[in-house]
């Protein structure tokens, strides 16, 4: 092999390895950033892998909704199968109310749900595809055939 051969040879390895180096490396930034989005019954249920940061999403239930010391508050998510309690100290959004869409985000702490983030639906027709679908399975389960339809 001749040298210039050889050099080329190292620089397309070099090049090679800086590639798979910067892949690793963003696809592993990404997972660490990913958050998923459970409904209460999967977080009741045991699907949440522990101290894992996360997404509740689901319907704010009424009569839940208890204000503390300024701006701390914590409300009850329910899919219709389960019920989670949800802290969040920090400013909600202005649609936030009983009986309407919520996604929360943080971590499980003990029982509870201790959130960064609260985000409200924003109109009457929008609703998460991933909680809609997770609502329709529990609405599903409890409606009999016939009744309803």
């Amino acid at each position: 092999m001749t040298p210039t051969r050889k050099r080329r040879l190292i620089a397309v390895g070099l090049v090679l390895g800086a590639v798979v180096l910067a892949t690793v490396l963003t696809v592993f930034a990404l997972q660490q950033n990913m958050t998923y989005l459970y409904t209460p019954s999967e977080i009741l249920a045991g699907k949440v892998p522990p101290g894992a940061r996360f997404r509740i999403g689901g319907m704010v239930k009424e009569h839940s909704i208890e204000r503390g010391q300024s701006l701390t508050v914590a409300f009850t998510v329910t899919d219709g199968d389960g019920d989670m309690r949800v802290e969040y100290d920090g400013i909600l959004p202005d649609l936030f109310r009983e009986m309407q869409s919520v996604i929360a985000t943080g971590t499980m702490q003990g029982d509870r749900f201790v959130a960064t983030e609260v985000l409200a639906k924003h109109d009457e027709n929008y609703i998460p595809r991933d909680v809609a679908e997770a609502m329709e399975k529990a609405h599903a389960k409890h409606v009999k055939p016939g009744i309803g339809d």
